[in-house]
């Protein structure tokens, strides 16, 4: 692909600029802006990809490693604003998530300990994540406000902070959890995940990508499952004070 067939791209993005227009969606500003950010972002990242590449340096894979979690953890936040300390439960969240998905990954050899696929793995383990957090952060701030009477009463019959929100923390891992799990039902039928098309495309062995991109599937389905559980559990004891009533 060079610049002119890449210039022809934009094709996509008027589509979506003439039908926003049309029917007034109102998303022109965004989809520009979107558009914009999208390819500054990519072409400096692939300048600074290529720099880390090349120098080998353990020091800048755990540079760009951070900046993935920091900028996840600002982006994740926003959903969960009530909830107190919400960055540093999601920035916990997002680091144990990338030191487990890496330690059992380096420390059994299924992938080696080199700058492509550390960076690689891990910008899909922690953008999965963020997106996991956010899911669970609007889903359960939303079943904590529709269900404040219930939860007050449990409490006022005696139960615990855990009993009394039990219902809505398990409703919100649960449906952080399934888009995951249903998109790997038709995983082949369905759709070819973006990892496996991108090797296919560039040229690798089609069952080489089908292995890699299984690795893959199987590490999101761990991240969807550890980033809603333990966020959940992180955040669910600061909606209540020392006396087991429900803040406001």
């Amino acid at each position: 692909m060079n610049l002119l067939t890449l210039s022809l791209t934009l094709i996509f993005v008027l589509i979506p600029l003439v039908l926003s227009k049309t029917l007034r969606l109102g998303l022109e500003k965004d989809t520009v802006i979107a558009t914009v950010r999208s390819i500054i972002q990519l072409l400096i990242i692939g300048y600074v990809l290529q720099f880390v590449f090349d120098s080998e340096s353990y020091l800048f894979i755990f540079l760009m490693v951070t900046l993935m979690i920091v900028a996840a953890t600002q982006n994740a936040r926003k959903k969960g604003a009530k909830i107190r300390g919400i960055t540093w439960k999601v920035a916990v969240t997002l680091v144990f998530v990338e030191v487990l998905t890496q330690s059992i990954l380096l420390g059994f050899g299924i992938t080696p300990p080199e700058a492509q696929y550390i960076i690689s793995i891990s910008g899909m383990v922690i953008g999965n994540s963020m997106v996991l957090a956010i899911l669970f952060l609007n889903r359960f701030t939303a079943e904590v406000e529709a269900n404040e009477d219930q939860t007050e009463l449990i409490l006022s019959l005696g139960g615990t902070p855990k009993q009394a929100i039990h219902t809505q923390l398990i409703s919100s891992i649960k449906a952080s959890m399934i888009p995951t799990i249903e998109s790997q039902k038709t995983v082949g039928l369905v759709q070819l995940p973006g990892m496996m098309s991108g090797q296919i495309i560039a040229g690798a062995d089609p069952v080489l990508a089908v292995q890699f991109q299984l690795l893959i599937l199987f590490l999101l389905l761990t991240t969807a499952a550890v980033t809603s559980v333990l966020l959940g559990f992180l955040s669910y004891p600061t909606l209540f004070n020392e006396r087991m009533q429900m803040l406001k």
